[in-house]
């Protein structure tokens, strides 16, 4: 009697086993563990809200972290008011911008608030306690020159403590900063219903 051809489950099961084989083979390589510059950047919706959803997962695995906002620090998010409010312990939040430059029409102004934040930024990552620093916005800040990203760069490659997670989100993330990364996500802008006429909404957006 002529052997029966697998069935289409027995099919599957053979090819995820190959795929498991050579996934394990190739996660047997990878032994190292670092502290990790990572950037969130492109047109698209999520950066900042990736960002956030690292510092929560630190915080789930008990670990201290912190998030400094260079721009949207006026403004009252969610985000802010989770981590104030119930996660102070594990995560200090320092909001130092005033809004984006055209609201607050001040350059001055800005570049004195982006340099405080970095000053800010500077002094949580140096501390060894401190696992992951959040970034927001901070390569906004680097476009409009805010802030000299030759000095961001030696910063990080030279004084961030070897086992500390940096993650710097915001749309045209400096050249510079891209090729000292380790992890770099572009998000990619296909549909956003602002361009519909609806604004930011609460849950969404802040």
């Amino acid at each position: 009697m002529a052997d029966m051809p697998p069935s289409e489950e027995e099919r599957h099961a053979r090819k995820m086993a190959r795929k498991k084989a050579a996934r394990d083979k190739m996660m047997a390589t990878k032994e190292g563990e670092k502290g990790l510059v990572i950037v969130h950047t492109g047109a698209g919706k999520g950066k900042s809200s990736s960002g956030f959803g690292m510092i929560l997962r630190c915080i789930a695995h008990g670990m201290p972290c912190a998030v400094v906002q260079f721009i949207k620090g006026a403004w009252e998010t969610g985000e802010r008011r989770l981590l104030e409010g119930h996660f102070s312990d594990l995560c200090q939040f320092h909001a130092m911008g005033e809004g984006f430059t055209w609201e607050t029409q001040d350059r001055s102004r800005d570049i004195a608030m982006a340099q405080a934040g970095w000053e800010k930024a500077r002094e949580l990552i140096r501390d060894p306690a401190i696992r992951m620093v959040l970034l927001d916005e901070i390569n906004i800040a680097l476009r409009y020159d805010y802030l000299d990203v030759a000095e961001v760069v030696r910063f990080l490659v030279e004084e961030k403590p070897p086992m500390t997670h940096v993650v710097l989100t915001g749309r045209n993330a400096k050249a510079e900063v891209i090729e000292i990364a380790d992890l770099v996500t572009e998000m990619t802008l296909v549909k956003h219903p602002f361009r519909s006429g609806i604004k930011g909404q609460k849950g969404v957006e802040f």
